[in-house]
Order: C-alpha cells, then sequence, then structure tokens
C-alpha cells in the first residue's frame, strides 16, 4: 500500500471516532420532575431565583457555586456547581445546566449564561428611531 492511502485510513478512523465520542454526548432538555424520573443527565433550562442566597465563598472553596434555579415549569430547586462563579451571573436572564439530580440537589457539570445584550437599550433605540 501507499503511504498515502494509510494516511487517508489513519484521517477516516480518526473522523470516526471523533463522530463516535460526539454522538454520546447528547442530552434531552428537561425540567427538575423530568431530571428526577430519569435520572439521566440533562440539560436544564431556567432563570436564578434572585431573592434566595447565592452560595460562593472564594476564600473557604473557589470551585463550589450553590444557587436555586426556577425551570419553565416553575418548581425551585437547589443547584449546585463545581466551579467559579462567571462574571454577571447574578445578572443572567437563562441559565442552561447540563447535570443530573443527586437527592434534592441539580449536581451541574457545566453551565451556560445567558445575560442581556449591553446594546440592548441601543436597539430599542434605533427602532424606535425608524418608526
Amino acid at each position: 500500500m501507499k503511504r498515502a492511502h494509510i494516511i487517508a485510513i489513519a484521517v477516516v478512523a480518526v473522523a470516526i471516532g471523533i463522530l463516535i465520542s460526539a454522538s454520546q454526548d447528547v442530552t434531552t432538555y428537561a425540567n427538575f420532575k423530568q431530571a428526577v424520573q430519569s435520572g439521566d443527565r440533562v440539560k436544564l433550562v431556567g432563570q436564578l431565583v434572585k431573592d434566595k442566597p447565592v452560595e460562593y465563598n472564594p476564600e473557604k472553596d473557589p470551585n463550589y457555586l450553590a444557587f436555586y434555579l426556577r425551570d419553565g415549569a416553575g418548581e425551585v430547586r437547589k443547584v449546585v456547581l463545581r466551579a467559579g462563579k462567571p462574571q454577571d451571573f447574578e445578572r443572567s436572564e437563562q441559565v442552561v445546566l447540563t447535570g443530573q439530580m443527586e437527592g434534592e440537589t441539580f449536581m451541574a457539570a457545566d453551565m451556560l449564561l445567558k445575560c442581556p445584550s449591553k446594546y440592548k437599550d441601543q436597539e430599542v433605540y434605533v427602532r424606535s428611531e425608524k418608526g
């Protein structure tokens, strides 16, 4: 076999391996009730409950963040994330978490924040100026 054929076969094998590993990380969107029932890893979308405390003490443990989240069904539960507190966490409009339930607590593996746009006021102004 030629060297080019061997390299092509190796590239195809690596590509197949990457696709298989990526397909195993597929999670479904759920609320707290569905997460409890499934017991599997899910994606959870909700809003930070701002009238409940956010536990984060970087001097004690910089990789522990606990807060309360309200899911789409209105249920509020405690969430623990073993990572640092993101910038503008309290300003987030929506939180997307990946993780699973452990007892009454949702243990998040990662978190994505959807924060308000810093250009939101400017967009409103531009639109109203045209109208």
